[in-house]
């Protein structure tokens, strides 16, 4: 069995000196772990920081491609045979010719489970116990691999990726509460490095069923996290529990599709957007979707519609006109009025030059 990512803090990513401010900024936007209900376990103290002298990684992320997944629905069914003069995508603004792959996304998928098992989640845990057939919508045919992670003040491999969906099943039913952490951040920061290790050919999807916030991340930082996301090919799909109704009608109605972000600050905006919903910010910015959930039935339903939208995004893609080092805003929408939401990621993270 290859070794797995450990949970040491990941060390920053170079990027543009105009946003060195911002990324400095940013240290002060995690909040810090807030007190855990009485009747709740106190939240584990976090690992010890590894030591100051270790060296620099650097991710190069190639801007000579960039992919972008993108959902196409009219009234909850996807709009098919859509061609490439069909869409209007833009980067920093800017229109890029774009190219459209003429079959919808059949790749087999590799998918990390991160189940929150801190804080409030035991109220939660007999729903997502029966989550296990549904998740075969998402591998189909046993063509994909999943894995399972727990997570409440740190984050813990539950099940290394397998084509057995028995296994994790298996492994939902023996989910136990954990302490009075949730830490959202680090847990995604590690799934990613879950789905890394797993061949380039595959889908990778991370499914994250969480509460809204996050609670005693230590190892990453929103704006990191933002750059992972941006320089990664993965969907992130959220399911929240314990919204409340306001919230819920406002998530309907917002998909994240006419949403941009400002050309100015677009790190800064997209690490503080984290503090009031890091679930909801983390799919929209791969591209993927968010939804919440009170009763067995909605979680069930929400998963469902989920794991089968997971094929059917068009795969569009070009070639940057300006890969300037930093985060570039991407937004696509459709030349014709299709009555029609639209669902792509929101951003892709160019590095600086080698």
């Amino acid at each position: 069995m290859r070794e797995r990512p450990s949970l040491q803090r990941r060390p920053s990513f170079p990027c543009a000196r105009v946003l060195a401010g911002a990324v400095v900024a940013l240290g002060l936007l995690l909040p810090g772990v807030r007190s855990a209900a009485q009747q709740l376990p106190p939240a584990e103290p976090p690992a010890p920081e590894p030591g100051t002298n270790q060296p620099m990684a650097t991710l190069h992320v190639t801007t000579n491609e960039v992919l972008v997944p993108t959902l196409v629905e009219n009234s909850g069914k996807v709009l098919y045979g859509l061609k490439p003069g069909d869409f209007v995508l833009t980067d920093n603004g800017v229109p890029q010719r774009l190219h459209v792959d003429p079959d919808m996304d059949t790749a087999p998928v590799a998918l990390v489970i991160a189940v929150q098992q801190g804080r409030s989640a035991a109220l939660e845990m007999d729903k997502i116990a029966r989550l296990g057939p549904l998740l075969s919508i998402f591998t189909g045919n046993s063509r994909g691999q999943m894995a399972l992670v727990g997570f409440d003040s740190t984050p813990h491999l539950l099940h290394d990726f397998t084509g057995s969906l028995d296994a994790i099943e298996g492994s939902l039913h023996q989910l136990q509460p954990g302490d009075g952490g949730a830490a959202i951040l680090d847990s995604v920061d590690y799934a990613i490095d879950l789905l890394e290790s797993e061949p380039d050919s595959y889908r990778r999807v991370l499914l994250l069923v969480s509460e809204r916030r996050d609670h005693g991340s230590h190892h990453v930082k929103p704006s990191v996290l933002v750059q992972r996301i941006g320089a990664s090919n993965i969907l992130v799909l959220s399911l929240s529990f314990s919204p409340s109704a306001a919230e819920f009608l406002h998530d309907l109605g917002d998909s994240g599709s006419n949403r941009t972000m400002s050309m100015i600050g677009t790190l800064f905006m997209a690490a503080q957007a984290m503090k009031k919903n890091v679930a909801r910010e983390l799919a929209q910015l791969s591209g993927g979707e968010y939804a919440t959930f009170t009763r067995d039935k909605a979680l069930q339903e929400h998963l469902s519609q989920l794991a089968q939208r997971v094929h059917n995004r068009y795969m569009l893609s070009f070639q940057p006109q300006n890969p300037a080092p930093g985060l570039h805003t991407i937004h696509v929408s459709l030349t014709q009025d299709y009555d029609a939401r639209v669902i792509a990621r929101t951003n892709y993270w160019a590095s600086e030059s080698p």
